[in-house]
């Protein structure tokens, strides 16, 4: 790997990260001095950042081919013993692409955010926390090692908990945030790990030196690897077995839920997954493990969405099934690498959309998430139900929006995979497909559509739905442009797969060509026939509303409504024996440990109590007890003599 030192912008790739950081700590900092202008700086921070990540992104571009890849020595972070690791960054094609969408979404949040937070009294700490957020993020995606992605890691999942908690006086959002640390940190756990062992294998942690040496370990070495490092992407972006936290994180407001699906955590694990590609390469138990924890959680995800009734959980599940998608590209390695990473771009757009959208559905409805109780909202809100409906056609792929370019191929890719797995995995993508068409559509038709089912005053209080402000409703506009061409733009003339292509495949490395199952053109064509069943069924079904109350229904649709049982799982498998053990702890150290020392205590206590008494201070007394101890010392020795 040839690295190009940094020239010119790209010498000022630092400062990319510190702008937002500073922004964090001066509106975390002063207090109360910032509450009139720290949403202004939290939004101006992110702002610059993504002017410079464009003038550094035309900076690369401009670059011969053989040099877009910069790396900045910053200073060394750890020097102990045998490890050394140097503090740096690393800015390739991956890594732009990745700065311009944490950057570009992430300021249209923040600007979002300004009237959506406009009466919340902690509005500085809460653009201080988004500051945060979006400052680890780019570490993240711009350091050159292992452990420098693990700072970025760690430091998205302490903004994350501190976002989802914002609202801590609330028991929901407390418990959400607390949720989705624990279950984050089990997936961190198997990064950690994963990091130990190239350290101990390789004795190097930079992506230098372990994609150049990698080939050089054993397959089982690097299997085990691929596995490590997918359990910590499976916890940062919610995918099987981890991915209970992601729905409940829908507690913190709106704007967080945007940036968590959008444009920064639940990407993570794309990424890092796309950045490990040698050591993916070279283990195809590894790639077909992605690839099933991809499908797996692709239908669980969509099954799970067509059960719920909040407007925001069926966006979080939607997000769970498209990362899905992301993960079956990645696992298929090669070509399908850069399709991962253009869904995840194009899903950065309509995602932000859409829950921008509910967010302002929400502002309009006294903060009600139940769709059952929405309808013909399009009349009222019509700028948040166009540019929410874009996001709508463009999620389920629809031709030409976003993701009939940026899915389909992914779908076709599944098809393309050699033997058996082709079939499944391809299928299972299909089917996601048309559930995907169906939950969206019924979201849309029971939230814009129908007759107002509204609550009454005696039900807690009549909303009275009206358009969103500006603040709130430029950025939804100009995402909804983005879920509209974004997909076409990406990948017109393969111009995102050619400029990943040095980094996912090799420079002047040539893709073998797929033998296909089905033609392409098969494929798309189905593709859109289970979407239009999908939404024909929604729409037949809940064009004129659907009940407001829980109806009795089968056992697929009570397991969906339970999310599959898999907080029941969690609770019975890991809650509960966890408990157990605490508990049975305290008590060995209450009553062992802690009773062996107090039991100490209370007798050398009491014996020196008794022993006290002894002073009466009477010479009387003294001289008696002189005289029997001087009776049992000669009885002693007449004892020993004699015997």
């Amino acid at each position: 790997m040839e690295y190009v030192e940094p020239t010119g912008s790209l010498s000022l790739l630092w400062l990319l990260i510190a702008l937002p950081l500073a922004g964090a700590a001066v509106l975390l900092l002063a207090g109360r001095f910032a509450n009139a202008w720290g949403h202004l700086l939290g939004c101006a921070t992110v702002g610059i950042a993504f002017v410079l990540g464009v003038v550094q992104f035309f900076a690369l571009r401009g670059a011969d081919d053989g040099a877009r890849e910069v790396s900045q020595h910053l200073f060394t972070f750890i020097d102990v013993g045998g490890l050394k690791v140097d503090a740096g960054l690393l800015y390739d094609p991956l890594s732009a692409v990745f700065v311009l969408l944490i950057t570009g979404v992430g300021f249209l949040i923040h600007v979002y955010s300004i009237g959506y937070m406009s009466h919340d009294e902690g509005r500085r700490r809460f653009f201080g926390f988004l500051n945060l957020f979006v400052a680890a993020m780019l570490l993240l995606v711009l350091g050159n090692s292992f452990v420098a992605l693990y700072v970025g890691w760690e430091g998205v999942g302490l903004a994350s908990y501190l976002l989802i908690a914002f609202w801590y006086t609330r028991p929901e959002a407390a418990t959400a945030a607390k949720k989705a640390f624990i279950m984050n940190r089990v997936g961190d756990v198997g990064l950690a790990l994963g990091i130990f062992l190239l350290f101990a294998k390789l004795g190097d942690t930079s992506f230098e030196g372990v994609f150049s040496s990698v080939d050089k370990l054993s397959s089982t070495t690097v299997t085990i690897l691929a596995l490590l490092l997918l359990l910590g992407a499976c916890g940062k972006s919610g995918q099987f077995p981890l991915q209970a936290w992601l729905p409940d994180a829908m507690a913190g407001p709106t704007p967080v839920s945007a940036l968590i699906h959008a444009a920064t955590m639940v990407t993570a694990g794309v990424y890092l997954i796309a950045r490990a590609h040698p050591i993916y390469d070279l283990s195809e138990t590894g790639q077909t493990v992605v690839c099933v924890i991809g499908a797996l959680t692709l239908l669980i995800g969509c099954i799970i969405g067509c059960a719920k009734d909040d407007i925001k959980k069926v966006l979080a599940y939607s997000t769970v099934s498209q990362i899905g998608y992301m993960f079956l590209a990645v696992g298929l390695g090669g070509e399908a690498y850069a399709l991962g990473i253009i869904h995840l771009l194009a899903h950065g757009f309509f995602k932000a959309g859409l829950f921008l959208g509910a967010g302002s559905v929400m502002h309009g409805m006294n903060d009600q998430v139940d769709i059952r109780r929405f309808g013909g909202l399009a009349k009222y809100m019509p700028i948040t139900a166009t540019t929410f409906g874009l996001g709508f056609l463009a999620i389920i792929g629809i031709p030409p929006l976003s993701g009939f370019f940026s899915k389909d191929p992914i779908i076709e890719h599944a098809f393309d995979r050699p033997g058996w797995s082709g079939w499944l995995f391809g299928t299972v993508a299909l089917v996601g497909a048309g559930l995907t068409a169906f939950y969206m559509t019924r979201l849309f038709v029971l939230t814009f559509l129908g007759k107002p089912r509204w609550t009454t005053d005696e039900e807690g209080g009549a909303p009275h739905p009206h358009e969103s402000p500006l603040s709130m409703t430029v950025p939804m506009i100009l995402l909804a442009i983005g879920s509209v061409a974004g997909g076409f733009l990406l990948t017109q003339g393969d111009r995102t797969s050619n400029w990943l292509h040095p980094v996912l495949v090799g420079e002047g490395a040539e893709a073998p060509e797929a033998a296909h199952k089905l033609e392409p053109v098969v494929i798309s064509g189905l593709v859109i026939l289970v979407v239009l069943i999908g939404v024909a069924l929604a729409f037949l079904i809940f064009r004129r509303g659907t009940a407001r109350a829980e109806q009795p229904a089968n056992q697929l649709v009570v397991a969906a409504r339970r999310n599959l049982y898999a907080d029941a799982f969690n609770e019975a498998v890991f809650m509960r024996p966890g408990q157990w053990l605490t508990r049975a702890l305290v008590y060995v150290d209450s009553r062992g440990v802690d009773g062996l020392v107090n039991g100490l205590s209370a007798a050398v206590g009491g014996g020196s109590g008794r022993l006290r008494r002894l002073q009466t201070g009477f010479v009387r007394s003294y001289a008696l007890t002189m005289l029997g101890g001087a009776v049992v010392v000669l009885a002693s020795l007449l004892v020993v003599r004699l015997g």
